[in-house]
Protein backbone atom coordinates (compact mmCIF):
# COMPACT_ATOMS: atom_id res chain seq x y z
CA UNK A 1 0.00 0.00 0.00
CA UNK A 2 2.66 2.51 -1.14
CA UNK A 3 1.62 5.45 -3.33
CA UNK A 4 4.80 7.67 -3.23
CA UNK A 5 5.23 7.31 -7.08
CA UNK A 6 2.02 8.61 -7.59
CA UNK A 7 2.37 11.36 -5.74
CA UNK A 8 5.36 12.16 -6.91
CA UNK A 9 4.08 11.93 -10.31
CA UNK A 10 1.53 14.72 -9.51
CA UNK A 11 3.87 17.49 -7.65
CA UNK A 12 4.25 19.14 -11.45
CA UNK A 13 0.52 19.58 -12.07
CA UNK A 14 0.82 21.04 -8.97
CA UNK A 15 3.94 23.56 -8.99
CA UNK A 16 5.52 21.93 -6.76
CA UNK A 17 8.74 20.47 -5.40
CA UNK A 18 7.79 18.22 -2.95
CA UNK A 19 4.60 17.52 -0.56
CA UNK A 20 4.35 17.29 3.29
CA UNK A 21 2.42 14.76 4.38
CA UNK A 22 1.08 14.99 8.07
CA UNK A 23 -2.51 13.60 8.34
CA UNK A 24 -3.07 9.64 9.79
CA UNK A 25 -4.91 9.07 6.03
CA UNK A 26 -2.52 11.05 3.96
CA UNK A 27 0.67 9.04 6.05
CA UNK A 28 -1.18 5.84 5.65
CA UNK A 29 -2.25 6.35 1.67
CA UNK A 30 1.52 7.48 1.12
CA UNK A 31 3.47 4.85 2.69
CA UNK A 32 0.87 2.29 3.95
CA UNK A 33 1.79 2.97 7.73
CA UNK A 34 0.66 4.05 10.30
CA UNK A 35 3.07 6.28 12.83
CA UNK A 36 2.32 9.73 13.77
CA UNK A 37 4.85 11.21 11.49
CA UNK A 38 5.48 13.38 8.63
CA UNK A 39 6.32 11.93 5.03
CA UNK A 40 8.08 15.13 2.84
CA UNK A 41 7.47 13.54 -1.03
CA UNK A 42 9.79 14.97 -3.09
CA UNK A 43 10.44 14.26 -6.88
CA UNK A 44 13.38 12.22 -6.40
CA UNK A 45 13.37 11.10 -3.00
CA UNK A 46 10.95 10.69 -0.02
CA UNK A 47 12.23 11.14 3.92
CA UNK A 48 9.91 9.88 6.50
CA UNK A 49 10.28 10.66 10.32
CA UNK A 50 8.31 8.87 12.99
CA UNK A 51 9.27 8.76 17.28
CA UNK A 52 10.79 5.97 18.73
CA UNK A 53 7.10 4.44 19.65
CA UNK A 54 7.00 3.55 15.99
CA UNK A 55 10.48 3.55 14.58
CA UNK A 56 11.21 -0.21 14.57
CA UNK A 57 8.00 -1.32 12.76
CA UNK A 58 8.56 1.35 10.67
CA UNK A 59 12.00 -0.03 9.30
CA UNK A 60 10.10 -3.53 8.61
CA UNK A 61 7.20 -1.78 6.79
CA UNK A 62 8.24 1.32 5.07
CA UNK A 63 9.63 1.02 1.25
CA UNK A 64 10.76 3.72 -0.56
CA UNK A 65 11.45 6.55 1.68
CA UNK A 66 14.72 7.17 4.41
CA UNK A 67 13.77 6.85 7.83
CA UNK A 68 14.50 8.92 10.91
CA UNK A 69 13.48 8.54 14.22
CA UNK A 70 12.97 11.78 15.99
CA UNK A 71 14.72 12.54 19.36
CA UNK A 72 14.07 14.62 22.87
CA UNK A 73 16.60 17.33 20.73
CA UNK A 74 15.63 17.18 16.76
CA UNK A 75 12.01 16.96 16.43
CA UNK A 76 10.02 16.25 13.52
CA UNK A 77 9.20 19.94 12.34
CA UNK A 78 13.15 20.17 13.06
CA UNK A 79 13.55 17.52 10.50
CA UNK A 80 11.38 19.05 8.24
CA UNK A 81 13.22 22.01 7.98
CA UNK A 82 16.16 20.31 7.74
CA UNK A 83 14.86 17.79 4.33
CA UNK A 84 13.58 21.59 3.32
CA UNK A 85 16.69 22.54 2.67
CA UNK A 86 18.74 19.36 1.61
CA UNK A 87 15.95 18.90 -0.90
CA UNK A 88 16.25 22.21 -2.27
CA UNK A 89 12.43 22.73 -2.00
CA UNK A 90 11.13 26.04 -2.41
CA UNK A 91 7.08 24.66 -3.01
CA UNK A 92 6.12 22.90 -0.23
CA UNK A 93 2.25 21.53 -0.45
CA UNK A 94 0.11 20.82 2.48
CA UNK A 95 -3.08 19.25 3.22
CA UNK A 96 -5.04 21.91 4.28
CA UNK A 97 -7.91 19.90 4.78
CA UNK A 98 -6.25 18.07 7.72
CA UNK A 99 -3.28 21.06 9.18
CA UNK A 100 -4.20 22.95 12.03
CA UNK A 101 -4.18 26.79 11.93
CA UNK A 102 -1.44 26.69 15.01
CA UNK A 103 0.95 23.81 12.89
CA UNK A 104 0.36 25.76 9.88
CA UNK A 105 1.63 29.25 11.43
CA UNK A 106 4.57 27.01 12.98
CA UNK A 107 5.80 25.57 10.16
CA UNK A 108 5.41 28.68 8.62
CA UNK A 109 7.70 30.77 10.92
CA UNK A 110 10.84 27.91 10.90
CA UNK A 111 10.70 27.05 6.92
CA UNK A 112 12.24 28.99 4.12
CA UNK A 113 10.06 27.50 1.57
CA UNK A 114 6.73 28.85 0.13
CA UNK A 115 3.56 26.71 1.70
CA UNK A 116 0.91 25.61 -0.90
CA UNK A 117 -2.45 24.19 -0.32
CA UNK A 118 -2.41 20.90 -1.72
CA UNK A 119 -4.63 18.72 -0.30
CA UNK A 120 -6.66 18.09 -3.85
CA UNK A 121 -3.19 15.89 -5.01
CA UNK A 122 -4.22 13.77 -2.33
CA UNK A 123 -8.18 13.34 -2.60
CA UNK A 124 -7.95 12.61 -6.22
CA UNK A 125 -5.16 10.45 -6.15
CA UNK A 126 -6.91 8.56 -3.10
CA UNK A 127 -10.39 8.97 -4.85
CA UNK A 128 -9.65 6.19 -7.33
CA UNK A 129 -8.48 2.93 -6.16
CA UNK A 130 -6.21 0.49 -7.53
CA UNK A 131 -6.11 -3.17 -7.36
CA UNK A 132 -4.91 -3.22 -3.89
CA UNK A 133 -6.92 -0.87 -2.51
CA UNK A 134 -10.08 -2.47 -4.12
CA UNK A 135 -8.83 -5.79 -2.52
CA UNK A 136 -8.71 -4.44 0.60
CA UNK A 137 -12.19 -2.80 0.58
CA UNK A 138 -13.47 -5.95 -0.21
CA UNK A 139 -12.17 -8.20 2.37
CA UNK A 140 -13.20 -5.94 4.90
CA UNK A 141 -16.72 -6.15 3.23
CA UNK A 142 -16.71 -9.84 3.47
CA UNK A 143 -15.78 -10.01 7.04
CA UNK A 144 -19.08 -7.28 7.96
CA UNK A 145 -20.88 -9.63 5.80
CA UNK A 146 -19.80 -12.16 8.13
CA UNK A 147 -20.80 -10.55 10.92
CA UNK A 148 -24.13 -9.68 9.53
CA UNK A 149 -24.85 -13.34 9.14
CA UNK A 150 -23.99 -13.96 12.93
CA UNK A 151 -26.38 -11.38 13.91
CA UNK A 152 -29.55 -12.50 12.22
CA UNK A 153 -29.07 -15.76 14.34
CA UNK A 154 -28.42 -13.48 17.38
CA UNK A 155 -31.00 -11.06 18.20
CA UNK A 156 -33.80 -12.02 19.84
CA UNK A 157 -36.72 -9.77 21.41
CA UNK A 158 -35.82 -8.04 24.40
CA UNK A 159 -32.18 -7.68 23.80
CA UNK A 160 -30.80 -3.78 23.16
CA UNK A 161 -29.67 -1.72 20.48
CA UNK A 162 -26.45 -1.80 22.38
CA UNK A 163 -26.10 -5.27 22.85
CA UNK A 164 -26.98 -6.07 19.23
CA UNK A 165 -24.10 -3.35 18.34
CA UNK A 166 -21.46 -5.34 20.94
CA UNK A 167 -22.15 -8.22 19.19
CA UNK A 168 -21.36 -6.59 15.47
CA UNK A 169 -18.28 -5.26 17.09
CA UNK A 170 -17.27 -8.14 18.59
CA UNK A 171 -17.73 -10.95 15.64
CA UNK A 172 -15.90 -8.17 12.96
CA UNK A 173 -13.08 -8.41 15.32
CA UNK A 174 -13.16 -11.89 15.71
CA UNK A 175 -13.48 -12.46 11.48
CA UNK A 176 -10.27 -10.62 10.84
CA UNK A 177 -10.72 -6.58 11.18
CA UNK A 178 -8.01 -4.49 12.43
CA UNK A 179 -10.93 -1.89 14.21
CA UNK A 180 -14.29 -0.79 12.97
CA UNK A 181 -15.20 2.33 10.17
CA UNK A 182 -16.77 3.84 12.90
CA UNK A 183 -18.97 3.24 15.87
CA UNK A 184 -21.93 1.08 14.77
CA UNK A 185 -25.43 2.50 14.20
CA UNK A 186 -28.45 0.08 15.86
CA UNK A 187 -31.19 1.63 16.00
CA UNK A 188 -35.07 0.36 16.42
CA UNK A 189 -38.48 0.96 16.44
CA UNK A 190 -39.11 4.80 16.74
CA UNK A 191 -35.22 5.15 16.70
CA UNK A 192 -34.88 4.06 13.03
CA UNK A 193 -36.08 7.22 12.08
CA UNK A 194 -32.71 8.35 13.40
CA UNK A 195 -30.05 8.26 10.05
CA UNK A 196 -27.06 8.54 13.00
CA UNK A 197 -28.69 7.49 16.14
CA UNK A 198 -26.46 6.08 18.78
CA UNK A 199 -27.34 2.47 20.50
CA UNK A 200 -29.03 2.91 23.44
CA UNK A 201 -30.80 0.92 25.90
CA UNK A 202 -33.77 0.51 23.68
CA UNK A 203 -35.11 -3.40 23.97
CA UNK A 204 -36.48 -4.53 20.46
CA UNK A 205 -39.43 -5.57 19.87
CA UNK A 206 -41.67 -7.31 17.66
CA UNK A 207 -43.06 -5.74 15.15
CA UNK A 208 -40.17 -3.63 14.94
CA UNK A 209 -37.68 -3.08 12.09
CA UNK A 210 -34.02 -2.81 13.39
CA UNK A 211 -31.55 -0.95 11.67
CA UNK A 212 -28.10 -1.92 11.28
CA UNK A 213 -25.19 1.00 9.57
CA UNK A 214 -22.14 -0.63 10.30
CA UNK A 215 -18.15 -1.40 9.30
CA UNK A 216 -14.77 -2.29 9.53
CA UNK A 217 -11.07 -2.08 8.49
CA UNK A 218 -9.02 -4.41 6.92
CA UNK A 219 -5.22 -3.47 6.00
CA UNK A 220 -6.48 0.28 6.24
CA UNK A 221 -9.62 -0.07 4.58
CA UNK A 222 -13.30 0.82 4.98
CA UNK A 223 -16.35 -1.13 5.14
CA UNK A 224 -19.45 0.00 4.92
CA UNK A 225 -23.09 -1.53 4.89
CA UNK A 226 -26.13 -1.28 6.48
CA UNK A 227 -29.01 -3.51 6.51
CA UNK A 228 -32.90 -3.26 8.01
CA UNK A 229 -34.64 -6.26 9.10
CA UNK A 230 -37.66 -6.97 10.43
CA UNK A 231 -38.58 -8.73 13.91
CA UNK A 232 -41.91 -10.42 13.40
CA UNK A 233 -44.13 -9.52 10.73
CA UNK A 234 -44.13 -6.11 9.55
CA UNK A 235 -46.91 -3.82 8.52
CA UNK A 236 -48.09 -3.20 5.04
CA UNK A 237 -46.76 0.36 5.68
CA UNK A 238 -43.55 -1.30 6.97
CA UNK A 239 -42.76 -3.44 3.60
CA UNK A 240 -43.62 -0.26 1.39
CA UNK A 241 -41.34 1.83 2.76
CA UNK A 242 -38.71 -1.14 2.80
CA UNK A 243 -39.32 -1.88 -0.95
CA UNK A 244 -39.53 2.24 -2.07
CA UNK A 245 -36.15 2.38 -0.62
CA UNK A 246 -35.05 -1.03 -2.16
CA UNK A 247 -36.21 0.52 -5.44
CA UNK A 248 -34.11 3.76 -4.81
CA UNK A 249 -31.11 1.80 -4.32
CA UNK A 250 -31.73 -0.27 -7.68
CA UNK A 251 -32.26 2.89 -9.87
CA UNK A 252 -29.36 4.83 -8.29
CA UNK A 253 -26.81 1.62 -8.71
CA UNK A 254 -28.38 1.74 -12.51
CA UNK A 255 -27.28 5.22 -12.89
CA UNK A 256 -23.92 4.66 -11.37
CA UNK A 257 -20.95 4.84 -13.88
CA UNK A 258 -17.84 6.78 -14.80
CA UNK A 259 -18.33 10.05 -15.94
CA UNK A 260 -22.24 10.03 -14.87
CA UNK A 261 -22.32 13.47 -12.39
CA UNK A 262 -22.70 12.61 -8.82
CA UNK A 263 -25.95 14.68 -8.81
CA UNK A 264 -27.55 12.45 -11.16
CA UNK A 265 -26.74 9.09 -9.80
CA UNK A 266 -28.10 10.57 -6.07
CA UNK A 267 -31.28 12.01 -8.39
CA UNK A 268 -32.26 8.59 -9.99
CA UNK A 269 -33.06 7.07 -6.79
CA UNK A 270 -34.18 10.23 -5.31
CA UNK A 271 -36.77 10.17 -8.16
CA UNK A 272 -38.02 6.96 -6.64
CA UNK A 273 -38.55 8.27 -3.30
CA UNK A 274 -40.47 10.90 -4.35
CA UNK A 275 -43.04 9.60 -6.67
CA UNK A 276 -43.89 7.19 -3.79
CA UNK A 277 -44.67 10.15 -1.80
CA UNK A 278 -41.87 10.30 0.73
CA UNK A 279 -39.41 12.79 -0.81
CA UNK A 280 -39.78 14.90 2.53
CA UNK A 281 -38.15 12.10 4.80
CA UNK A 282 -35.02 11.64 2.62
CA UNK A 283 -32.69 14.17 3.28
CA UNK A 284 -29.20 12.90 2.77
CA UNK A 285 -27.16 11.91 -0.03
CA UNK A 286 -27.42 8.85 -1.89
CA UNK A 287 -23.48 7.87 -1.43
CA UNK A 288 -20.18 9.07 -0.47
CA UNK A 289 -16.95 7.53 -1.34
CA UNK A 290 -14.92 5.15 0.42
CA UNK A 291 -11.48 3.82 1.81
CA UNK A 292 -8.66 5.07 4.30
CA UNK A 293 -11.25 7.02 5.62
CA UNK A 294 -15.35 6.13 5.65
CA UNK A 295 -15.88 9.80 4.56
CA UNK A 296 -14.22 10.71 1.39
CA UNK A 297 -14.50 12.66 -1.87
CA UNK A 298 -16.38 12.54 -4.38
CA UNK A 299 -19.31 12.16 -3.31
CA UNK A 300 -23.01 11.37 -5.19
CA UNK A 301 -25.17 13.53 -3.47
CA UNK A 302 -27.48 16.30 -4.92
CA UNK A 303 -24.86 19.07 -4.78
CA UNK A 304 -22.04 17.30 -6.83
CA UNK A 305 -22.31 18.63 -10.19
CA UNK A 306 -18.51 16.76 -11.10
CA UNK A 307 -18.23 13.51 -13.32
CA UNK A 308 -17.59 10.78 -11.50
CA UNK A 309 -14.07 8.99 -11.91
CA UNK A 310 -13.44 5.44 -12.58
CA UNK A 311 -12.60 3.15 -10.00
CA UNK A 312 -14.27 5.40 -7.20
CA UNK A 313 -15.40 3.55 -4.40
CA UNK A 314 -18.75 4.88 -3.38
CA UNK A 315 -21.81 3.91 -0.89
CA UNK A 316 -25.54 3.26 -2.36
CA UNK A 317 -27.45 4.37 0.98
CA UNK A 318 -30.64 5.90 0.47
CA UNK A 319 -33.25 5.72 3.39
CA UNK A 320 -36.66 7.11 4.66
CA UNK A 321 -37.11 8.14 8.07
CA UNK A 322 -40.40 8.71 9.52
CA UNK A 323 -40.43 10.44 12.89
CA UNK A 324 -41.78 8.87 15.77
CA UNK A 325 -42.67 6.21 13.75
CA UNK A 326 -39.07 3.75 11.96
CA UNK A 327 -36.85 4.39 9.50
CA UNK A 328 -35.35 2.23 6.53
CA UNK A 329 -31.69 2.54 4.91
CA UNK A 330 -30.57 -0.10 2.55
CA UNK A 331 -26.65 0.21 1.62
CA UNK A 332 -24.10 -1.27 -0.07
CA UNK A 333 -20.51 -0.33 -1.65
CA UNK A 334 -19.83 -0.22 -5.37
CA UNK A 335 -17.22 0.64 -7.59
CA UNK A 336 -17.54 2.52 -10.25
CA UNK A 337 -15.99 1.53 -14.19
CA UNK A 338 -16.61 2.80 -17.73
CA UNK A 339 -19.55 0.48 -18.02
CA UNK A 340 -21.48 0.91 -14.91
CA UNK A 341 -20.22 -0.17 -11.34
CA UNK A 342 -19.68 -3.21 -9.94
CA UNK A 343 -21.66 -3.73 -6.30
CA UNK A 344 -19.01 -5.55 -3.91
CA UNK A 345 -21.64 -6.33 -1.48
CA UNK A 346 -23.16 -9.46 -1.53
CA UNK A 347 -25.35 -9.49 1.86
CA UNK A 348 -29.23 -10.41 0.65
CA UNK A 349 -30.90 -6.92 0.33
CA UNK A 350 -34.64 -9.23 0.28
CA UNK A 351 -36.87 -8.06 3.56
CA UNK A 352 -35.31 -10.41 6.24
CA UNK A 353 -37.89 -10.72 8.91
CA UNK A 354 -36.49 -12.62 11.61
Amino acid sequence: MNHLEKIASKLDAYGLDAMLVTSEPGEFYAIGFHGEGAVVVGKQETRYFTDSRYIEAAEHQVTGAKITVTTRTVSQKAMVVQAVEEMGIRKLGIEEGYMTVQDYQSYEKVLSCQLVPAQQLLTDLRAVKDGEEREALIHAQRISEKAFEEILKFIRPGMTEKEIAARLVYDMLRFGAEKMSFDPIVVSGPNGSLPHGIPSDKKVQEGEFITMDFGCKYQGYCSDMTRTVALGEPSEEMKKVYYTVLEAQKAGIAAAKAGVRGCDIHNAAAKVIEDAGYGAYFGHGFGHSVGIEIHESPNANHSNQDPMPEGVAVSAEPGIYLPGKFGVRIEDVILLTQDGCEDITLAPKELIVL
